[in-house]
């Protein structure tokens, strides 16, 4: 009877090992297909945003749609090293947990074998027991009901082997199995975000290096062709202040200036309304060249 709660003892620690092995492998399988799920659709969706760069590119200036092209180009690459890390969790991580669920239900096998033979053999010496109360002077009866309580232990004593020898492979293959696939989980990890940085790090230097001036220079020179006005499209980098529009040039101030020695030379009698022909021109002369200056 004692061999009886041994084996009630030992056949506990085997269900539940079974029991947690199932309930929390199940999960681990369950929550890392949702993970890799997600890792597909956010591959899913930078696709599409490199789509968008690349048309966005399209429509800009050259120096922008240089840039963002090579930006969309290393986004890109990072979506091939998704892509990879999707795969490998699939193979790696995935199929693994799900060899589980067939494992279990062989352990689980051999947990029923045995208990059907535990549960004869108790079967049976409750049998010899009856029988022995009901009619000890029956030997015959009694030599039958041995025999079958011998019968029995035997089986059950064979069934509880292999059950063991079961159950201990079962357990160090899950004490590997989980070692490895998380490891497995890691070095994945680890081999895309250390590809992804390097391709970012490059992005970043793409975006950093583009000079915004060379792209406003050639906007401003569409807007003044498309106005009628015809402004040097880089403003003169020596100039330290805005220069105002002149009301007129240079050119025809030197010309009024001739006007206003041949006016003088030919009318040396009208000398007070050249006079104040004179003042007039000097005076708009002198605000032109402070304006100037």
């Amino acid at each position: 009877m004692n061999i009886i709660l041994s084996r009630d003892t030992q056949v506990k620690i085997m269900e539940n090992i079974v029991t947690n092995a199932e309930k929390y492998f199940g999960k681990f399988c369950i929550l890392m297909a949702a993970y890799t799920r997600k890792t597909a659709k956010l591959r899913d969706k930078s696709d599409l945003l490199v789509k968008q760069l690349i048309d966005y590119g399209n429509t800009e200036n050259p120096e922008l749609r240089t840039t963002v092209k090579n930006f969309a180009e290393e986004l890109a690459k990072v979506q091939d090293y998704r892509q990879a890390e999707v795969e490998r969790l699939e193979v790696k991580v995935i199929a693994p947990l799900k060899m589980y669920g067939v494992l279990i239900k062989q352990t689980r096998a051999e947990i029923k074998k045995f208990n059907k033979a535990r549960n004869n053999e108790i079967k049976q010496l409750e049998k010899l027991e009856k029988i022995r109360q009901k009619s000890p002077s029956d030997q015959q009866m009694i030599s039958q009901a041995e025999s079958q309580v011998h019968k029995a232990s035997v089986d059950a004593n064979r069934t509880t082997q292999q059950l063991e020898e079961t159950m201990d492979e079962f357990q160090k293959q899950k004490l590997k199995d989980i070692q490895k696939i998380f490891l497995d989980f890691v070095t994945i990890e680890m081999t895309f975000h250390a590809k992804a940085l390097e391709v970012y790090s490059n992005a970043f230097q793409t975006l950093e290096s583009y000079d915004a001036e060379k792209d406003l220079e050639d906007f401003r020179a569409k807007i003044h062709i498309a106005s009628g006005t015809f402004h040097e499209a880089r403003p003169d980098t020596m100039t330290t202040s805005q220069s105002t529009a002149l009301p007129w040039s240079t050119q025809s101030i030197r010309s009024t200036l001739q006007k206003l020695e041949l006016v003088e030379s030919d009318k040396e009698s009208e000398g007070d309304q050249l006079q104040d022909f004179r003042d007039a021109g000097y005076t708009q002369i002198q605000w032109v060249t402070s304006r100037t200056t």
